[in-house]
This record gives C-alpha cells, structure tokens and sequence, in this order.
C-alpha cells in the first residue's frame, strides 16, 4: 500500500522530535564549563570566522539586534552536542571569557555601530553590558535523543549546505558523526588511511588550503569512490561522493575495512616508490609542473590499481616511463581536459592507465 504525499510527510515529521529553547549566553558558558555542553574537535577546528566578525556579533548583541538559531544534538546521556551555530557560541565564548577556549582575549574590532567599542576587551565593558551580554539569549533547537539517526544526519548535513564556510570534506566528516558509530569509524578510517606516509608523500603536491579543508581525505574517499562505485558518478563529483559515503554510512554499501586498508596501503606503498609527490600532477616533456590534478589522481590511482600484479613484475622505471608517456599522450589529455567530469571519460582515462602499463 502506497502513502499519500500528506501521510509520508506526516510519518517522516514524527520521526525527528526537537524541543526548542532560548538560553543565555551565561548559561551556555556554564554548559560548556561543565562539559554538559560539547563542541567536537571536529567542529572546534573550523572556528574560521575573522576577528571583525566575531566583534561584530558581539556588538550586535549588545544593540539587542537578532541573531540566527543555534542546532544542538541530544546524546544518550543528555548532554548536548553543538552541531550548527560555532562561530557564534565561539566567539561569544572567547570574548567573555577566552580561556575556556584556549584562545587568546579577543579585542573588538571594525565594530561600525559603536566605534568606541572598537579595542575593547571584555573587562572594559561596563557591569551593565557585560550583563546584558551574560543575559542575552540565542534561540536553541535541540534534536532529541529518540530522532532517527538518518534524519539527524540529514538535518546537520542541510544546515551546512550552501553557503557555507565549510568545505565538502568537512561537511561529510561532521554529518557523519549524526549516524553514530558508525559514522564516526568511517570518517575516522578515512583520517587513519589520508596520514599513510606513503599516500601523504603521493599528494605532496596538494595545496596547503586543501589540506586545511580536509583535501587529503576527500581524495582517500575520491579513491575507493572511484575503486569500487564508478557507477554512482553522475557528473558531479561532489554528488558522487556524498551518495558513495552516505551509502556506506546507511550500510546500502558494503565495506570491508580490513580488505580496503590492505589495498590502500598496497597501492600506495608502489605508488610513493615509483612516482613520489609527481604521481598525480600533470607533465610537460617528462617534467612535472602545477599541483595535483584530482583527473589524474583518479587515473594513476585506479589505472595503477588494476594492473598492480603486472606493474610490480616489471622494472619500476619502466612502469614509470609507461605512466608518464601515458598522462602526456593526446588521448588521455582529451579525457582529462575541459567537459572531463563525465562518466564516460571518468572510465576512459583510468584506461589509459591501464592499457598504458599493459602495454608492450
């Protein structure tokens, strides 16, 4: 029997139960303080926000002025989880009281409603503001323990869609955590797998910007990805991940860790011996030139992958001459160039690679 439209909406709402509350700033540093209030390294990290910024909110709370809805998580044993609203809690945090952040005071700055706030820290406010401050309230929505996981995944993954600071990579890394434990071992195999020297030594050429973004593990999921679910590709690489991961994390995917660690750490084991940081970056009369190219991390990666056996019974000059003249020849550039991000070129350049190796 097939739901209505109205019924499955109805069915789907009772499956995540909020509770929503407006709590002071005062009392979410006693959370924090207590440890009844939790922000993961995972998310403490990306605190990207500039000290204009932070000094801005500040200032606007003071002007009584609005600000969004902070997303907390209920974990099974009531304390919260600060999934969506960091930059906000941080920076109020740090500037009433910066040591329980490990940061430095911050010092308000480019505030442009009240000039004379500007140099300001904390203990040159006023008692009055500094109450007002203290006393101020963020609407919070909590996500109740009983909601599905799926659906508080689905949540925080939405919140952190569009617009966003974060990148892709970081946004799958924290959502994943909605799942579970589950979730929290894949993004956490996925960490183990991207500090490999071997692999580390390979995408040496990766900008320090992508690295900071969670670059190096986006590219150990574009990996197995690419191993084992070229089907799932539509165009869109990003698209294509998040289905990969999420299929993995709904357990619609199966992933034998111990299988995947082995291959991983084979390949790149070769990989690191014979191409060194010059594995994936694009050539010109056999020299490397620019960063790494994800096309060609995709190619080299797979193509070499499939033809392991064969590779490592040849010299590993020669695997090497075979690759290089490979990435360097018009057919494979035709599959890697402009309009590359099609399945069908996906599956050529990786057999380039291949027949490259292959070859007499």
């Amino acid at each position: 029997m097939h739901l209505t439209i109205d019924e499955q909406i109805d069915k789907r709402i009772g499956e995540v139960r909020t509770e929503s509350l407006d709590i002071s700033f005062g009392e979410i540093i006693n959370l924090y303080t207590n440890k009844e209030l939790i922000i993961q390294p995972e998310y403490q990290r990306l605190f990207r926000w500039s000290n204009q910024q932070k000094s801005r909110l500040v200032e606007s709370i003071l002007l009584e002025l609005p600000i969004p809805q902070i997303f907390t998580i209920e974990n099974s044993d009531g304390v919260l989880e600060l999934i969506d609203g960091l930059q906000r809690i941080s920076s109020i945090i740090q500037f009433i009281d910066a040591s329980v952040l490990n940061l430095e005071p911050l010092q308000l700055e480019g505030c442009d409603q009240i000039k004379q706030l500007n140099k300001k820290i904390y203990n040159d406010l006023s008692v009055r503001l500094k109450l007002r401050l203290k006393r101020s309230s963020v609407r919070t929505v909590i996500i109740k323990r009983q909601s599905k996981s799926f659906l508080r995944y689905e949540m925080f993954k939405r919140l952190n869609t569009g617009g966003s600071i974060l990148a892709p990579q970081e946004i799958r890394n924290c959502s994943s955590r909605m799942i579970g434990d589950k979730g929290i071992r894949f993004y956490t195999f996925l960490q183990n797998m991207a500090e490999n020297h071997n692999f580390s030594q390979c995408i040496e050429t990766l900008s320090q910007t992508e690295k900071e973004q969670k670059g190096d593990e986006e590219l150990v999921l574009r990996f197995f990805a690419a191993k084992n679910e070229q089907e799932l590709f539509r165009g869109s690489v990003r698209d294509w991940l998040d289905n990969y991961m999420e299929g993995i994390l709904l357990e619609k995917i199966q992933f034998d860790y111990e299988k995947e660690k082995e291959d991983f750490e084979k390949l790149f084991l070769y990989l690191a011996k014979i191409m060194g940081d010059s594995a994936f970056v694009r050539h010109r009369e056999n020299s490397p030139i620019g960063g790494l190219a994800p096309a060609y991390f995709e190619a080299v990666a797979i193509g070499v992958f499939k033809t392991l056996d064969t590779a490592r019974n040849l010299s590993d000059e020669n695997v090497k001459t075979k690759i290089l003249t490979t990435i360097q020849s018009d057919e494979f550039k035709r599959n890697v160039g402009p309009g590359a991000s099609t399945k069908t070129k996906l599956a050529n350049r990786i057999s380039c690679i291949e027949q490259g190796i292959l070859s007499r």
